[in-house]
This record gives structure tokens, C-alpha cells and sequence, in this order.
């Protein structure tokens, strides 16, 4: 079980540096719609190549540490990875944002539900293969909420003022449900590696894992570009197991824990996740991206009032202040400054 903990903790690392990794490669390359090549310049630049290293290690990790440990021991600690990107945040963040006491606890309230969520309901059983017809299904569905998702984040009205912390958080969830999708067609290729590579490569998975795979890139690309790293990650830690649990149960006929103190105490631990995130969306690391006064320091605040001060100054004139011979507003001979 010590290896298993262990490796799970390795595992949740590498993946938040990949999502830092990947937010510093992609955050120069911002965009307001959907961009096919984004990918392509991405991975010319070697801090995104070494995010994409660091999350292939990290589910070599997770790979390895469910040799040594159960399912239901695993996936909580996986949830460690929020807390990770915080400290990375904390450590290398901008120094006019910093990370508060609530942000870590926004965050260590989200990581614990979805811990404890995962522990609780401990998906089990069911089947190895899915119904064709589920799958379309299921498909059709993440298919449905991910241009869904696109068209709220990058359709019409969406332009360089829109929201960019609304737009990365939006990203980001929809991420999350395709990587969940993407653990399910896993799921259905692994049944498959025993019988030989005849019987892997006559079965669809590996071709729809391809697909699947780099349209989740594509997006979480999309997601990293669009804003705060602390915007999109919640979407990316949360929602991609809760994903992968639900299309456990719907696919495959996995069963969760159904009995009244488990039902109450997964409703408690999603109540947790869901007032974590609320705290988390009014933080100056999301809303601070947008600008927001509010969430500069003392110094820059003061900045910027006297800068709007001098420009309301420099840009007001009553309609009936006298003008100079050549229509120049009268001067303050104290102040040299035009009089109001």
C-alpha cells in the first residue's frame, strides 16, 4: 500500500506540472475562437513539449500505482493535484497576484470532496465490453456538451473583452469530460490487450482513442491558452473523474456504493467540491485576469487611481470655461494644471 500512496503522490505532481508546464507554452498564444492549429505552434515551443513529457510520466505513475493499490486508494490521492498547482502558483505566480489563505483552502476543499467522493462511492464490478449502442450514445453526448461548451466560450460575444477567466473555467470543465470520456475507451481497449495485436487492432478503440485523444488535447490546449491557470484546472482535476465514474456506471454496469450513509456522505463531499469552486471563482487569481481593481496591490491600486485622476483631469472641460487665444483651456498659475 506504501508504494501505491507513494507513486499516486508522484503521479498527481507530474500532472500539475504538466498543466504549468502547458500554461506557460500556451499562455503567449491566446485566441478568441476555436483554432485547429493551435497544437501545431504549441509544440514548437519546449516548456509545452516538457508538459506533455511531464503528463505521459505521470500516467505511467498512476499506471504503476494501481499495481500496488486499489482503485478506490488511488483516485483520492490523484486529487492531490490541485494542491500542487497552487504551491506552483504560490511559488512562480505574478507577483501582483498572489495566492491567499482562502484560495489554499478553496483548493484543499475541492481536492478533499473529490477525494473523499471517490473513496465513498468505490466504482466496482461490471462488465468488460459495452453495448455499440451505448457507446453511440455516450458519444453523441460528450460530442453535444463539448460544442455546447464551445459555443458559450468562443462563439459570438466572446471577443478579446469577454471574460478570459470565464472562458478558460468553461474550457476547462469541458476538458475534464472528454479526458473522463477518454478513460472510458482506455477502459475498453485494456480488455482487449490480452487476446494479441490482431484482436487489439481489429476492435475500434485504438482508432477512436486517437481521435479522442487529440480533440481533448486540442481542447485542453484551448483551455491553458484561454486564461488563469486557476480558472481551468478545477474543470481538469474535478470533472474528469466524476466523467470517468458516471460512463464506469452507464458503460460498463460498474456499481457505486448506494446505501443511505454512503448516498449522504458523497452528497456532503460534492457540497464540499461546489463550495470550494465558489470560493475559488471570486479569487484575484482568476479575477485578477480580468482586471479587476480590486485584486491589485496597494501600490498598483494607487497607480491606477492617479492615472484615471489625470486623465479625468486632462480630458473634462466645463462647455462654458473660457478659452485661451489659441482654444486652449485657462491654466492654474499655482499648478500649471488645466482649470476645472
Amino acid at each position: 500500500m506504501e508504494k501505491a500512496i507513494l507513486l499516486a503522490t508522484a503521479a498527481s505532481l507530474c500532472t500539475a506540472t504538466a498543466s504549468v508546464c502547458q500554461r506557460l507554452g500556451a499562455r503567449s498564444n491566446e485566441t478568441t475562437g476555436f483554432d485547429v492549429w493551435l497544437l501545431f505552434r504549441l509544440a514548437l515551443r519546449p516548456v509545452w513539449l516538457l508538459g506533455v513529457a511531464s503528463m505521459i510520466l505521470g500516467f505511467a505513475f498512476q499506471l504503476s500505482a494501481l499495481r500496488y493499490g486499489a482503485l478506490a486508494l488511488v483516485q483520492p490521492i490523484l486529487a492531490l493535484e490541485l494542491l500542487f498547482v497552487f504551491g506552483y502558483l504560490a511559488v512562480a505566480g505574478s507577483r501582483r497576484v498572489t495566492v491567499k489563505r482562502r484560495d489554499w483552502l478553496a483548493a484543499a476543499a475541492m481536492s478533499a470532496g473529490l477525494g473523499l467522493f471517490l473513496f465513498l462511492a468505490s466504482p466496482s464490478g461490471g462488465r468488460l465490453h459495452a453495448a455499440a449502442s451505448s457507446w453511440w450514445l455516450a458519444g453523441l453526448v460528450t460530442f453535444g456538451v463539448v460544442l455546447l461548451a464551445l459555443a458559450v466560450a468562443l462563439g459570438p460575444g466572446n471577443g478579446p473583452g469577454a471574460s478570459r477567466a470565464r472562458r478558460a473555467a468553461v474550457l476547462g470543465a469541458v476538458t475534464g469530460i472528454s479526458w473522463g470520456f477518454v478513460a472510458a475507451v482506455i477502459k475498453e481497449l485494456s480488455s482487449h490487450l490480452s487476446d494479441g495485436l490482431g484482436a487489439i487492432f481489429s476492435n475500434w478503440s485504438p482508432y477512436v482513442l486517437v481521435v479522442v485523444g487529440a480533440a481533448a488535447m486540442l481542447l485542453a490546449s484551448h483551455a491553458l491558452a484561454a486564461g488563469p491557470l486557476a480558472a481551468s484546472q478545477p474543470g481538469f482535476t474535478i470533472l474528469d473523474p466524476l466523467a470517468a465514474s458516471l460512463l464506469g456506471v452507464f458503460l460498463f454496469g460498474e456499481h457505486i456504493r448506494t446505501g443511505i450513509f454512503d448516498l449522504a456522505g458523497e452528497a456532503l463531499a460534492l457540497a464540499v467540491v461546489m463550495a470550494g469552486a465558489t470560493a475559488l471563482s471570486h479569487s484575484c487569481l482568476i479575477l485578477g485576469a480580468d482586471g479587476d481593481p480590486s485584486c491589485l496591490p496597494a501600490g498598483y491600486q494607487a497607480q491606477g487611481h492617479r492615472e484615471q485622476l489625470r486623465k479625468l483631469t486632462l480630458d473634462y472641460q466645463p462647455a462654458d470655461a473660457p478659452q485661451g487665444p489659441a482654444g486652449s483651456r485657462p491654466r492654474n498659475p499655482a499648478t500649471g494644471s488645466p482649470q476645472l
